[in-house]
Formats: structure tokens, C-alpha cells, sequence
């Protein structure tokens, strides 16, 4: 791996120049992550405006799949922009992927124009079309933006502080969601569900405009990287980056590693513990919105300043060692951490799951491929409902043609619905103790202080695997070829958003149930 030295010795301390390029350079990625949780958090509402009603499932399921495909074409924009990086600096780099986000060039500022676009009811399937096509240019200008950052931030940096800097460009993820979260929840509470369904979520959208361009106007006043300009004079620069990073060896280990073994493993805790607990706390636990926007804000401005500490250290133990307790720890106690959330903000949920064992009779012949263009049988109405109330249960295969048909054991008894009916099966749940929602009035300050500490551990978490990761990706490949860095990053964001979280296994469900369930809905 390769070790970057920096020519101009310095005293203690960050100069006004460095605080700056921290400052510019974090400032566009903010917007980035503003971007990726405004999508996320709002796609309960784009499912039902830009995809075909009948399915609710589905039409969220589609959503959530637009989501992932500009983080599928991420990784062809990092290719792309990280050779520019490599070519002509990474200054420019910068002004390109901000620029493309913003011009008329490539479909507007995709952000601005999400909030503009028609819906499914005025003009069809043109309305998913336009959506996706907005995602797809938006993924390629964002594939360059984070490993552009982080290259440029540790490119002014003494190598004895590169953790430290380049961490603050790590704590724009949070402060990107805490913003989102802040935007959406200032909206939904001065306009009424009804009016914030249709037309009120395109303000988050119209509004990052000025981030958008606030961030251009900073990025013109940086200057080209130290580094970069003396490799430059000194003739040193490559002319085929891609080759040097991929066909190379070992430059094309190095990638490998830093895709497979760093940041794949990273992006699993960070998505999880940031991102998938929201959802978990609205859509699962039934909290309501609000309660949940601010205990995930709470637990973001509590957590935000172990970025910068995780950072530092690890320019003192090592930068591989905090990644990798962090990743170990999660995977040891991400299971009981959400079973306690489940404990603490809905207990009664879980009670039900206790002494109630659901199961669903089908014919599995019946029943279809979760997609917006498929009718609903009552196969699929039937899952779907069960899936959007929370709850887990078993499958039975039943007779060819048979209807769908609705157990549920518990100590009182067993009660069974024949046939398809939703009023049918909410009275039959709502009979057996079926909390509607998570009732907060219950709550002591055990279950305040409980949830919350739960959700700042998710969030130190992410600080471990992610405030150390930018100097450790910078650091594994010399200033010629530092491409590989937004391959890496964007790779593994794409990875890991596709699977994160097609299913998991709900805590605190019946010892009979099913195991594994589509929590995507």
C-alpha cells in the first residue's frame, strides 16, 4: 500500500486553508446524502404517486427498486469521474459532478426535478420512466462525488492527521440525514397528510436547489491539490489510470480488497444502523413519524462527533483495526439491538408476537411475483397485508385453487378466517390483541432512554466502520491512480443498497414462525 507524504512542513494545527477545503469539500456532500435520504424517507409517498395503485407492496417494492438503480450506475460514474480525478485533478473533478447534478445538460439538478415531475395518474407509465431515468443520471455524477472528497480533503493533509481530516467528510452522511429528516418534518407538520401526500413531499425536492448551488459557488474557490500539482510538474501522473487500477497487479488486489474486504463490510453497518432503523421504527414497530424523525435525529447529533473521534484514532492504532471491531460488534449485536427496539417501542407488538402464531394458508399457484404491473390475487393481497401490519407468520401450502385461509393460534384458542377479506382478517388480528400503532402514552422514561440509547449504539457503530475508512481507502493506492477510491465506495453502496433490506428476520417473532420475511413494503 502506498503512503502519502506532503512536501511543506507545517506547525500543530489546521491552518485557515485547510479548514476551507474541509468546509468546500464537505459542503457537496452533504448534498449528496441529502439527496439519498430524501429519496429513501419519502418513497412511501412516491409509490403511491409514480406507480400504479392495487398493490401497495409493490408499488413500494418499485420505488425502493428506482432507489437502487442510480446505485447500481454509481459505480460506472466513479469509473468515469475518477479518471477525470486522475487526469486533470481533482478540482475539476468536483465542478463536473456538482455540475452535472446541476445543469440542463444531463436532465437538470435530478433532485430539483424529482419535485417537478408529473405523477402516474396524469400521464402513466411515463411517470416511473421519467423517475428512473432522473436516478440513473443522478448515480452517475454522484458515483465520482464522496471518493472525490475524500481524495481531495487527504491530498491537503499532513499524514500524521489524515484520519482527522478526512473524517469530517465522513460526518456528512449524518448531517445529510439529519437534515433531510428535518426538512421532511418541518414540512409534514405545517402541512396536512392529505395535501403532504400530494403535492407537499416535491418541497424537500424544490428546496435543495440552494445547497445546490451555494455548493457551487464554495467549489470555484478551491484550488488543485498540492500533491496533484507536484506529480503533475514532475511528470509522473498516469495516462491510463483504469489500466494501472484494474488490470495491474498489485493495484488490482488492492481494489479488490478495498471493495470486498473494507467497504462492502462498512456499508452493511452503516446502512443498517442509520438508515434500514428508521424504517424499522415507522413501519414495523408502527411508531408514529414525527417520534421517530426526532429519536433518529437525537441519536445522529449524539453519535455525529465519533466520526471525528474514530477518525483521529485511528492515525494513532491504525486505521484497519476500528473498521474491523466495528463490523465485528455489529454482526454479534445487531440481532438483540433491534429485538430491544422492538421491546422498548412497541412492547405490545411483541407480546402479541409471543402468544400469537399466524398462519397463512395459500395455494402457492396463486400467487405472484411482487410487481407493479401484476393485478393482485388474493394470495398477494393476503401476504401484503400481514407484511404491512408488522407482523411474521407461516405459509401453508394449500388444495389447487383453494382460497386463502387465515390461522391464528393462541392459550384462548385458535380462530380461523376462510377466504380473502381485509375487514375479515383486521377484525380477526384486532380480536387477538393487535396493537394498531406503538402507544407512546405507555411509555416511562425507561422506554425513552432505552430506545434511544439503543440507536446512538447503531450510530457509534457506523462512526467505527466509516470515520477511518476515507484515509484507509486514500492510503491504498498512489496519487496517480486514485480512481479505485470512488469505484470502491460506490460499488459497495450498490451492494449493499440492493440487498439492504430485501428481508429480515423480525425480533421477537413466534418460535413457529416462517423465519425471514419481506420487510421492503
Amino acid at each position: 500500500m502506498t503512503t502519502m507524504t506532503h512536501a511543506s512542513p507545517r506547525g500543530a494545527g489546521m491552518t485557515s486553508e485547510e479548514k476551507f477545503v474541509i468546509f468546500a469539500s464537505s459542503l457537496g456532500t452533504v448534498f449528496e446524502w441529502y439527496d439519498f435520504y430524501l429519496y429513501a424517507t419519502l418513497a412511501p409517498f412516491f409509490a403511491a404517486v409514480f406507480f400504479p395503485p392495487g398493490n401497495a407492496t409493490a408499488a413500494l417494492l418499485s420505488a425502493f427498486a428506482t432507489y437502487a438503480a442510480g446505485f447500481l450506475v454509481r459505480p460506472f460514474g466513479a469509473l468515469v469521474f475518477g479518471r477525470i480525478g486522475d487526469l486533470v485533478g481533482r478540482k475539476y473533478t468536483f465542478l463536473v459532478t456538482i455540475m452535472v447534478m446541476g445543469t440542463i445538460m444531463v436532465m437538470g439538478t435530478a433532485t430539483f426535478l424529482v419535485g417537478l415531475l408529473p405523477t402516474f395518474n396524469s400521464v402513466g407509465w411515463l411517470a416511473p420512466i421519467l423517475l428512473v431515468t432522473l436516478r440513473l443520471c443522478q448515480g452517475l455524477a454522484l458515483g465520482g462525488e464522496y471518493g472525490g472528497a475524500a481524495t481531495y480533503v487527504a491530498e491537503h493533509s499532513r499524514p500524521n492527521e489524515r484520519g482527522y481530516t478526512t473524517s469530517f467528510i465522513q460526518t456528512t452522511a449524518t448531517l445529510g440525514f439529519f437534515l433531510a429528516l428535518a426538512i421532511i418534518l418541518l414540512c409534514r407538520t405545517n402541512i396536512d397528510a392529505k395535501a403532504f401526500a400530494e403535492w407537499g413531499w416535491r418541497i424537500p425536492f424544490l428546496i435543495s436547489i440552494v445547497l445546490l448551488v451555494f455548493s457551487v459557488y464554495i467549489r470555484l474557490k478551491l484550488n488543485e491539490t498540492p500533491i496533484f500539482q507536484k506529480m503533475k510538474a514532475e511528470g509522473k501522473g498516469s495516462k491510463a489510470p483504469l489500466t494501472e487500477s484494474f488490470l495491474r497487479y498489485p493495484n488490482n488486489k488492492y481494489v479488490l480488497l478495498a471493495l470486498l474486504g473494507a467497504t462492502a463490510g462498512q456499508g452493511v453497518v452503516w446502512y443498517t444502523g442509520q438508515f434500514y432503523a428508521l424504517f424499522f421504527l415507522t413501519l414495523d414497530l408502527k411508531l408514529d413519524y414525527a417520534t421517530a424523525y426526532i429519536l433518529i435525529a437525537i441519536s445522529l447529533i449524539i453519535g455525529t462527533p465519533f466520526f471525528i473521534v474514530f477518525g483521529r484514532l485511528s492515525g494513532r492504532i491504525g486505521r484497519l483495526k476500528i473498521i474491523l471491531a466495528g463490523c465485528l460488534i455489529a454482526a454479534l449485536t445487531y440481532f438483540p439491538l433491534f429485538g430491544a427496539l422492538t421491546h422498548y417501542v412497541n412492547p405490545d407488538l411483541e407480546k402479541f408476537q409471543q402468544t400469537n402464531q399466524l398462519t397463512v394458508t395459500i395455494d402457492p399457484a396463486t400467487c405472484q411475483a411482487i410487481a407493479p404491473w401484476n393485478i393482485p390475487t388474493p394470495c398477494d393481497s393476503a401476504r401484503d397485508f400481514l407484511t404491512k401490519a408488522g407482523l411474521s407468520f407461516t405459509t401453508v401450502n394449500g388444495a389447487p385453487g383453494s382460497a386463502p385461509v387465515l390461522t391464528i393460534k393462541s392459550p384462548a384458542g385458535t380462530r380461523t378466517v376462510q377466504g380473502w377479506n381485509q375487514a375479515n382478517w383486521q377484525a380477526a388480528i384486532n380480536e387477538a390483541g393487535y396493537p394498531k400503532a406503538a402507544d407512546t402514552a405507555k411509555y416511562t422514561w425507561v422506554n425513552w432512554f432505552m430506545t434511544e440509547l439503543v440507536l446512538v449504539i447503531m450510530v457509534i457503530y457506523v462512526t467505527m466502520v466509516y470515520g477511518p475508512i476515507a484515509a484507509f481507502l486514500v492510503e491504498m493506492f498512489p496519487t496517480k491512480i486514485r480512481c479505485p477510491i470512488t469505484s470502491a465506495t460506490a460499488g459497495s453502496a450498490a451492494c449493499c443498497r440492493w440487498w439492504q433490506p430485501r428481508s429480515w428476520p423480525i425480533p421477537a417473532t413466534s418460535t413457529t414462525g416462517s423465519g425471514t420475511r419481506s420487510l421492503s413494503r
